[in-house]
């Protein structure tokens, strides 16, 4: 079998996103920008049905393997799992201290907002769709539920402002969502349907869907700041997910950066899919090694150990971030 696509076919260029309905509506420069970064090229992509099978069968036999390993405890692998116990094995098995703050708790707001704006029928007022989004997200009985519903006045203006800002930024940079495009929010995948290991993920927004077994599904991850290979990384896991739970593979993956306003946008590739499922295997290896068969961890230094909470007690990871002299900057003469 070839590596290859099976069928390229020449066809007029369409965009993911159908231009908007509304007659005379103008585009911004930044909008322009995301239109032509998400939209379809001028041939229709067709993954290989060999393909298809290969990768499925792949990944049953390996998690059938791996399941073997488990006894009877069960694994959730999740893009977070997955990057935390192949960046450093320590960091991975440590006890989690999340708490909520308005700085962690603006994305799911954001997200939920967006989720609200996307099906609003009338023409919204942003912080109108803000406050019902907190509103609802109060609601829920979950511990976000419980972090809103208990916020004093000042912690809800900030959160509410953050939120506010972000919003807005995305409305600044993407073109009104036309619903011919089935633009989703926080989509949830899984594979398989059950068993001691299961493959999640939850997609911050997809726009397209597949045309018989034409790729034109768009997974995009919303960010803030810069975009990291690690972002690029979780998009390719949301691929593989949504190609074994789909068959049909989505045909591109961007990273969004609201700050920046702009998309760094990856297609996707039979090698991708192949060298995603690796890694995510190779993860969840690790995983069983650490968590049941009682392999020592490894404390791996790199990027993450900045926002590590065991850094205080890490020699690697205060090492890896100390600051350089600025005459030992460039390096040795």
């Amino acid at each position: 079998m070839t590596d290859t696509i099976a069928t390229t076919v020449a066809t007029a260029a369409t965009a993911a996103i159908p231009p908007p309905r509304a007659a005379g509506l103008q585009l911004s420069p930044v909008q322009l920008r995301t239109l032509d970064a998400l939209r379809r090229s001028e041939s229709e992509v067709v993954f290989d049905d060999e393909l298809m099978t290969e990768l499925r069968t792949d990944a049953e036999d390996g998690l059938t393997l791996l399941s073997e390993r488990l006894g009877r405890s069960e694994l959730v692998v999740t893009k977070h799992t997955i990057a935390t116990v192949l960046d450093c094995e320590t960091r991975h098995l440590a006890p989690d201290d999340f708490s909520w703050s308005p700085a962690r708790a603006r994305g799911t707001v954001t997200h939920k907002a967006i989720q609200l704006l996307l099906n609003w029928r009338s023409a919204p007022v942003p912080l109108d769709v803000v406050d019902e989004a907190l509103a609802r997200l109060a609601d829920e009985e979950r511990s976000i539920g419980d972090y809103i519903a208990g916020l004093g006045p000042g912690e809800e203006a900030e959160l509410r402002g953050q939120t506010l800002e972000l919003l807005t930024k995305f409305i600044e940079c993407f073109p009104p969502l036309d619903p011919r495009a089935h633009p989703m929010t926080e989509t949830s995948i899984r594979f398989p349907v059950d068993g001691p290991i299961v493959l999640r993920a939850r997609v911050d927004l997809v726009i397209g869907r597949p045309h018989g077994t034409e790729a034109r599904k768009v997974i995009i991850d919303l960010k803030t700041g810069r975009v990291l290979d690690r972002h690029r990384q979780d998009l390719r896991f949301y691929a593989l997910v949504e190609t074994l739970c789909r068959g049909v593979p989505p045909r591109k993956l961007a990273s969004f950066s609201l700050d920046a306003g702009i998309a760094v946008v990856e297609e996707v590739t039979p090698a991708l899919l192949r060298s995603t499922l690796r890694r995510t295997l190779d993860a969840i290896e690790r995983m069983v090694e650490l968590r049941v068969e009682g392999r020592p961890a490894t404390t791996t230094a790199g990027p993450s150990c900045r926002w590590c909470q065991l850094l205080e007690g890490c020699a690697p990871g205060r090492a890896s971030t100390a600051p350089v002299d600025a005459d030992e900057a460039d390096g040795p003469d």
